[in-house]
């Protein structure tokens, strides 16, 4: 332990006060340290326009050894692509901050687990929470089901623009790393601030009461399980999913591959099942399938707000982009693959709950897979309780692997707490911002419903998600010439961009309520700490005390990166 903390404390002497890092290093044949800084205190992926010959002869080969001199990294083969950005692609692809730390993320994120961790985020509680909710805001079961694969077309073309915006800039964060490139530093900062106090804890808290609600049915079939011990089951399903994602890396990704592997099993018994009723001739639910009210505008978006929720999850593999192997072909390649496999599991589901059951029956259930299991499997039926706790389990944990890397990244610029851009000492795993979403997604269950926590969470995603697509837009003008391994046509981003502000202003106007309004003063109440503590730097002196504290408990420290595109 002694030998521990002193590794706590020599690493934790090249971290300044303010959390913004100064970085050493040993400039190549010289023997000279030379300091090597950028405006925003580490930012590893902060993008300036730089032609190839300058570019060249400031980073050579673009990656450092850990010995301080330059080299080629080893983590990534250098191609020469289409653009002819050449050796671009190497030092934009190589693992920048992270492999010149002597503490820092690796890359062990392959296409198979990006493609589990796309799959296995979507495929959560959405599908077996959501079909009774978007039947009651659309009236009819034809306009659901275009929903439904609106929303699926949707996701794909966001993802897409993001597979843009990720092989540009391959740091971990998303959104965040794109508003600091396309915006700076305060609008970086106001997302940072929204994801880790209510986006990314609201969602893995809506997982988990879904996960807990479908593993205490299990055992109570009389009678609907008391609310304390469903909110107890959720508590203890976080408390599982931080300690595997705390314990390692490669088991947090054998759990999401494990997980996705099973709920695709589980969603191939529904379509099974449905394909089964459908022979025998119970088609009478799907004729006349758009008779029934027409929805109001308003009420379509509000229906898109529930299918979304479904098909969240799909932006997750652009938050550890540091940890993924050759990015600019993984990343793109998980999402095509991803996302229309879970468009089609959706389709067939959605088809198979009709089968089986009619749409006053989806929306009187409270677990619509409980009840279609009742009906279709028999003796068999506790199979599908089982199948959406293994569900929701593995959304959890992908959810959850994402939202740390996203505290990781904004922490590591001095815009949260400098402890929660530290890493455990000897399993590199990011443990502190794990643990502070962890804790604030407790605090949610506690205190929060599943319904309440879906409106919030999607109207003010929707906020960000459409500034994603305008930044995207910007650095089209304002870096032409920055290589661009994965390219999208413009008129997609614009597209999501024009979806989103429907999305976000459609309820408004059809039924204005009061926790819109609070949800747009919280994200500019960021503010009122971005300028104190963020730009100016104020640095309370009793916080050096607290994050030592939580270094010697959590065995943590922080990594030093050097900036690649200063």
């Amino acid at each position: 332990m002694r030998s521990s903390i002193s590794q706590l404390f020599s690493a934790a002497s090249d971290h300044d006060a303010g959390g913004r890092n100064a970085h050493q290093l040993q400039a190549a044949g010289t023997g000279t340290p030379t300091q090597c800084t950028n405006g925003y205190a580490g930012h590893s992926g902060s993008i300036k326009d730089v032609s190839k010959t300058d570019w060249n002869s400031r980073i050579g080969d673009g990656t450092a050894q850990l010995n301080g001199t330059l080299g080629r990294g080893t983590s990534e083969t250098a191609e020469t692509d289409s653009s002819g950005t050449g050796g671009m692609r190497d030092a934009l692809e190589g693992p920048g901050s992270a492999q010149n730390d002597a503490i820092h993320l690796k890359r062990r994120v392959g296409l198979f687990s990006g493609v589990a961790l796309i799959v296995g985020t979507m495929i959560g509680s959405g599908i077996f929470v959501s079909p009774s909710g978007l039947l009651v805001r659309t009236g009819s079961i034809g306009v659901s089901f275009i929903i439904w694969m609106a929303c699926g077309l949707l996701s794909l073309l966001g993802a897409l623009a993001y597979a843009e915006l990720g092989t540009m800039n391959t740091s971990s964060g998303a959104e965040w790393a794109y508003f600091m490139d396309a915006f700076g530093a305060w609008p970086a900062f106001l997302f940072s601030w929204v994801s880790t106090l209510v986006l990314k804890p609201s969602q893995m808290a809506i997982i988990c009461l879904s996960f807990a609600q479908y593993a205490v049915e299990a055992f109570v079939s009389e009678c609907d399980p008391p609310l304390s011990v469903v909110k107890m089951v959720a508590i203890l399903a976080i408390v599982s999913i931080l300690f595997v994602n705390c314990y390692s890396v490669n088991l947090g990704m054998a759990v999401q591959n494990v997980f996705t592997s099973a709920k695709l099993i589980a969603v191939l018994i529904v379509i099974c099942g449905g394909a089964y009723k459908l022979c025998q001739g119970n088609t009478q639910h799907l004729q006349n399938a758009f008779s029934g009210t027409t929805p109001s505008l308003g009420a379509i978006a509000t229906a898109f707000y529930t299918g979304l929720w479904a098909y969240d999850g799909w932006n997750n593999l652009n938050y550890v982009t540091e940890e993924i192997q050759n990015p600019s072909k993984n990343l793109p390649r998980s999402i095509i693959i991803g996302i229309p496999l879970v468009t089609l599991c959706y389709a067939l589901i959605n088809v198979s709950y009709l089968a089986a059951m009619s749409p006053t029956e989806m929306i009187e259930s409270e677990a619509v897979a409980v009840t279609f299991g009742n009906r279709i499997l028999g003796m068999m039926a506790w199979l599908m309780p089982l199948s959406v706790t293994i569900s929701t389990f593995g959304s959890a944990n992908g959810t959850l692997f994402a939202a740390g890397r996203l505290c990781f990244a904004a922490s590591r610029e001095g815009h949260l707490l400098d402890i929660l851009s530290y890493v455990h000492v000897r399993r590199l795993t990011p443990a502190p911002g794990l643990i502070f979403h962890s804790l604030i997604a407790g605090a949610m269950v506690l205190y929060g419903t599943i319904d309440s926590l879906i409106d919030f969470f999607s109207f003010t995603a929707w906020i960000f998600y459409g500034g994603a697509m305008v930044a995207l837009i910007v650095m089209r003008y304002t870096k032409p010439n920055y290589p661009r391994p994965y390219k999208v046509p413009l008129i997609i981003p614009i597209l999501v961009m024009v979806i989103s502000g429907y999305l976000v202003a459609a309820p408004i106007i059809e039924k204005p309520q009061i926790e819109y309004l609070y949800a747009v003063l919280f994200i500019l109440a960021g503010l009122i700490f971005y300028v104190p503590f963020v730009h100016y730097g104020y640095h309370p002196k009793f916080m050096d005390n607290v994050t030592l504290f939580f270094q010697m408990l959590f065995e943590v420290v922080p990594t030093t990166s050097m900036a690649m595109f200063d």
